[in-house]
Formats: C-alpha cells, sequence, structure tokens
C-alpha cells in the first residue's frame, strides 16, 4: 500500500463516516471548525480508521495532537509503516 492510496482510504473512510463533501478533506482542514467534528467524533473517527486498515489504534499521545486531516494522515502513515504495511 502506498502513502498516496492510504491518504485516499483514510480521506474516503472519513467522508462516509461523518457524510462529508470529499471535496472538503484537503490536508490542511481543521477537524473541528472546518469539517465540523466534536470530540465524540474523534472517538467514531478512530474507530473507522480500525476498520478500514484492520489496525489498533490504542490511546496514544499522538492521537490528541490530530488538529488537520494531514495530521491523520501523517499519523495513519507512520503507523502502517511500523506494522510494515508500506
Amino acid at each position: 500500500m502506498t502513502e498516496e492510496e492510504i491518504i485516499k482510504r483514510i480521506d474516503a473512510s472519513l467522508a462516509e463516516e461523518f457524510e462529508l463533501d470529499p471535496a472538503d478533506l484537503v490536508p490542511e482542514a481543521t477537524l473541528f471548525d472546518d469539517l465540523g467534528l466534536d470530540s465524540l467524533d474523534m472517538v467514531d473517527m478512530v474507530i473507522a480508521l480500525e476498520h478500514a486498515f484492520k489496525i489498533k489504534i490504542r490511546d496514544e499521545e499522538e492521537i490528541r495532537k490530530i488538529r488537520v486531516l494531514e495530521d491523520i494522515h501523517r499519523f495513519v502513515i507512520h503507523k502502517a509503516g511500523e506494522l510494515g504495511m508500506l
């Protein structure tokens, strides 16, 4: 799986889970202000990503630092690299 494929899967998963317009899913989009997510949605986001990538995301400090879509991309790409998915 390439980084581009990971980004596309993340964006597709989030668009489906939260009924977002794919055109709004730009790397600099803030999760709370631009995409309209809230803290409860963050839990759903983690679950959606776990299902999309068949990985387990524990209560990691990096999750709490996510503010923009690009942060999610970097986090999952890093996680995929750790698991040998890249």
